[in-house]
């Protein structure tokens, strides 16, 4: 792992990317995209995994390769929308012949002043892997296309004082687009969506299984996503969309299950369910179930029978 760090690239500045891929120097400090006419530019990647120091929307289409992104390899040869955000690692050396038909950098400088510079970490893709990428239709496609033409012509044309606005506005209508056309992608793919909620509730079920609690503690959300070779990001969004409820709520709805069934089935103590749950502190758990329930544990006890 500490090898792996020392040989990562950091990019501060958009000069310091397109110095490294072999590209002009960029129009605009803050700003910069990148389109077709580069793409063989980036077979002159730099060997290293690199961190990011702005967001990165790239559009890719069907190639083949390999892309190394966050801490896992995955085959990656449909075309699709890739994001990623400050500090994210990218980039590997058997990157193959994967390119990029349009990339835009941004800077998080470039949103300030802007509604959009908070509003953008709501964006839940922005931490999503490439085996999680947007895949897109053909008129997604082209929605997606004209919009980055749009910001190309701006920048390319016209530097003034209602640029900004502009290309801020377009980048927002861009990211709204994406927000879309991933709910279209999570309903479109059901099958494997239900096979994951399948295995999820296997996940739960495992993990507050008799003694485990004791073992593990509460699963978290990574947890899970580890085990499903998802994103936490992905996971959440995916369950959202699906179910209306995250990944965190998924958690607290089977472990009040589990008490519930405990309470009404044992003779064990609040303290004895909460430890066996997986809870530090019996006072959490009170405290959750009196939450969700709006009964105390031993309320429910009473209730119950």
């Amino acid at each position: 792992m500490k090898k792996e760090e020392k040989s990562l690239l950091k990019f501060e500045t958009l000069s310091d990317a397109h110095r490294a891929f072999g590209l002009p120097h960029p129009k605009h400090p803050l700003i910069s995209l990148i389109n077709g006419t580069h793409a063989l530019s980036e077979l002159n990647r730099p060997a290293q995994h690199h961190v990011l120091g702005f967001y990165k929307i790239s559009y890719k289409p069907k190639l083949g390769g390999k892309l190394k992104y966050g801490q896992g390899h995955y085959d990656f040869d449909e075309g699709g929308l890739l994001f990623a955000s400050p500090g994210q690692v990218v980039g590997s050396a058997d990157e193959g012949t994967v390119c990029s038909e349009h990339v835009l950098l941004i800077h998080p400088d470039f949103f300030l002043g802007y509604p959009l510079a908070k509003k953008i970490g709501q964006y839940g893709f922005f931490s999503y892997t490439v085996n999680e990428a947007l895949h897109l239709s053909e008129n997604e496609k082209a929605t997606i296309i004209s919009i980055f033409r749009i910001m190309e012509e701006e920048l390319n044309s016209r530097i003034d004082d209602f640029s900004q606005d502009v290309i801020i506005s377009q980048i927002e209508l861009l990211l709204n687009y994406a927000n879309r056309f991933y709910k279209r992608q999570f309903i479109t793919r059901k099958t494997v969506s239900n096979d994951l909620l399948q295995r999820l509730e296997e996940l739960l079920n495992r993990y507050f299984s008799d003694e485990h609690g004791l073992n593990k503690g509460i699963p978290t959300v990574q947890d899970l996503a580890d085990n499903l070779h998802l994103s936490p990001g992905y996971l959440s969004d995916m369950l959202r969309a699906l179910t209306g409820q995250n990944a965190q709520q998924h958690i607290h709805d089977k472990l009040i299950e589990k008490a519930k069934e405990k309470l009404s089935t044992t003779t064990l103590s609040v303290s004895e369910i909460a430890y066996a749950l997986g809870f530090e502190h019996p006072q959490s758990f009170s405290k959750l179930f009196k939450t969700k329930t709006n009964f105390s544990p031993l309320g429910f006890r009473r209730s119950f029978n």
